[in-house]
């Protein structure tokens, strides 16, 4: 017996993921509405991203960007695409889904952190810290900014003493964030102090061991502290 819309709903909103999208997949499609059919293709799209099958959910999430969806869900698929393509390593289609965004007038510490990291993965430092920082003058203590900003002006040498002051609020914010204490002991690492940087990149280690930035950091501190 197939399944109905709302049947299948529910099992989202108990996020059991594989239940609900085998429902979605049981509805009966020729009997919905054209509006009915976009919400299918949306469920369908956050179900195969919950199970992180990304290429199957972009097929569906695309549906929704170029159908006639409302502009909110819009604007959340359009940033769930954008972080498909970011952990699948395509940042410029992220940063496409992103700029048309900004482009609709959305605006956020989200859409800019994102659109700061997308930039980032490109090589593109100068925007990337430009959208970091809008990010800051919209919410001054956002952690992901804070973060962000702060590693990006170690790593390129523009403000050494601001970008290590920035990693310690981020890690004050989320003391348990991996990302956030690599963060703050690279800036320590690239500010010489070597006892402090092996501190922080240690316990970074302890929280996430097989993340090969963590890892690769740790390697270059070892290698020239020893």
């Amino acid at each position: 017996m197939a399944a109905t819309f709302d049947e299948a709903v529910r099992y989202y909103g108990m996020k059991r993921w594989d239940l609900a999208l085998q429902m979605f997949h049981s509805v009966d499609a020729s009997a919905l509405t054209a509006e009915e059919k976009t919400n299918l293709a949306y469920y369908l799209g956050l179900c195969y991203t919950k199970l992180e099958r990304y290429n199957d959910a972009a097929v569906y999430l695309e549906q929704v960007v170029t159908g006639e969806a409302g502009a909110l869900r819009v604007c959340q698929c359009r940033l769930t695409l954008a972080y498909i393509y970011m952990v699948t390593s395509r940042p410029r289609l992220a940063e496409f889904e992103l700029d048309r965004l900004l482009k609709s007038g959305f605006r956020s510490v989200q859409i800019y952190t994102m659109t700061a990291y997308a930039a980032f993965m490109q090589k593109n430092n100068d925007r990337a810290l430009k959208m970091y920082e809008t990010a800051l003058a919209i919410d001054p203590n956002n952690a992901t900014a804070m973060n962000g900003l702060g590693f990006l002006l170690v790593e390129s040498g523009k403000d050494l003493r601001r970008g290590l002051e920035l990693c310690k609020k981020a890690v004050e914010k989320s003391p348990h964030n991996a990302a956030y204490l690599d963060s703050l002991g690279w800036a320590h690492y690239k500010a010489g102090e070597f006892i402090e940087a092996r501190q922080w990149l240690r316990r970074a280690l302890d929280l996430a061991p097989r993340q090969k930035d963590i890892s690769s950091h740790m390697k270059t501190l070892v290698a020239e502290a020893s």
